[in-house]
């Protein structure tokens, strides 16, 4: 088994994009887009799992949350502004100067490293720890979520987004987001690096996690919004409590 989980062609990949990062339409127009439904489902998911009462401005009020692969700050930004304690950490050093930058303007106390999950040096646990959008791109998913596993607290969530191992994904988000609607870079995506919904929920439970949500999320070409679906085909969204 290899000691780290950093793929540096993927680094080198976002790095070179990482000024982009906070331009709506920009090479992260697509996650500009999907952030919507992934805030209120994190939101909701975190406020029913812990019961929180319902404090209309700050609702993850104190909650720890440690997003991995954060990028430059898309969902670090909006989980502090809903009252989060957020870590965020990237591989890509370039990727967090720009997130440091960004949450410094905007008057956010969100602290930002450079690291990966096998080589994070602290020693605090989280109630939440966000890997979306990440494990597709990473070198050994099942060290890099056994690495995560060791910051979150027992009966802490894990969500994990990704994209589905199948035709159709190969179909939609390679051929048709990046060869022909052009939303992405050519290139942003490997489909051998796509995850089964199976094979995550394999790994996962060697290290004690129990799946609680498993969702799909589809694109509505009408509204031009994401929102969820029982189509877990291509991108979906999972809940997992750790035991």
């Amino acid at each position: 088994m290899k000691n780290n989980t950093i793929n540096k062609k993927e680094i080198e990949k976002f790095s070179k994009i990482a000024e982009e990062w906070w331009n709506p339409e920009g090479k992260f127009k697509p996650l500009h887009k999907f952030n919507p439904i992934r805030i209120s489902y994190i939101k909701n998911n975190i406020i029913s799992s812990f019961k929180l009462t319902n404090n209309q401005k700050k609702p993850l009020n104190k909650v720890k949350i440690l997003d991995i692969g954060c990028g430059g700050g898309l969902l670090s930004e909006p989980m502090s502004r809903l009252g989060a304690e957020v870590v965020g950490i990237d591989a890509s050093d370039k990727n967090i100067n720009v997130a440091k930058y960004h949450s410094k303007k905007n008057n956010l106390n969100i602290k930002y490293f450079c690291a990966s999950p096998e080589n994070l040096n602290i020693q605090k646990k989280f109630d939440v720890i966000l890997n979306m959008e990440i494990v597709e791109h990473v070198e050994d998913i099942d060290l890099f979520l056994k690495s995560c596993s060791k910051f979150l607290k027992k009966n802490g969530i894990m969500f994990v987004a990704t994209l589905n191992k199948t035709l159709k994904s190969y179909l939609f988000a390679i051929i048709g987001a990046e060869y022909i609607l052009k939303w992405l870079p050519i290139g942003t995506h490997e489909w051998e690096k796509f995850v089964k919904p199976e094979d995550l929920i394999t790994i996962l439970k060697k290290y004690n996690f129990k799946l609680e949500n498993l969702d799909g999320v589809k694109f509505n070409v009408l509204n031009n919004q994401w929102h969820l679906s029982s189509d877990k085909s291509v991108n979906y969204i999972t809940k997992f409590i750790k035991n």
